[in-house]
């Protein structure tokens, strides 16, 4: 995904749905997404994820249910 923004596009459309998280790089080049927020945020981030910004080429998206908190804003590494 690297190169397209997909990262900070990701943010964007998370804080614009009122969901908290992060998106970061793993060492695999894989991007992970934790978002916590209501339910039907969490379904339209995942929505919007399927396709990603423009550029992007999207092979999977994975999506568990993870125990955590709310968490402040949403950061992107």
């Amino acid at each position: 995904m690297q190169g397209v923004w997909f990262r900070d596009s990701t943010r964007r459309e998370a804080e614009r749905l009122g969901i908290t998280g992060h998106a970061i790089n793993l060492d695999n080049g894989d991007v992970e997404v934790l978002a916590c927020g209501s339910g039907d945020a969490l379904d339209a981030l995942y929505s919007w994820l399927l396709q990603g910004p423009p550029l992007a080429d999207v092979s999977a998206v994975e999506q568990s249910p993870a125990e955590r908190e709310e968490l402040p804003g949403f950061r992107i590494g």
